[in-house]
């Protein structure tokens, strides 16, 4: 089963998702305004972190949702 780890970090002011394991991490990027994607030694990104994401702890909720998986269909010739 895959993992995705999330951490706020109310001094920093910051939001971290991690979709592999953040020792991993090689290098950083930052892509926007406020927006830091982390990669591991591949490339791959890994982690995605929202800087300045200020927000009173007691207000940070997580909810999670899944979409459907769509059915592959096959070309017709």
């Amino acid at each position: 089963m895959e993992e995705v780890k999330i951490f706020y970090d109310p001094n920093g002011n910051t939001l971290t998702i991690w979709f592999d394991d953040p020792n991993q991490e090689d290098v950083s990027e930052q892509v926007d305004d406020g927006i830091v994607l982390m990669k591991d030694k591949d490339g791959r990104v890994i982690g995605v972190e929202k800087v300045i994401f200020a927000s009173h702890p007691a207000n940070v909720r997580v909810q999670y949702e899944s979409l459907p998986l769509l059915q592959q269909t096959q070309p017709t010739p």
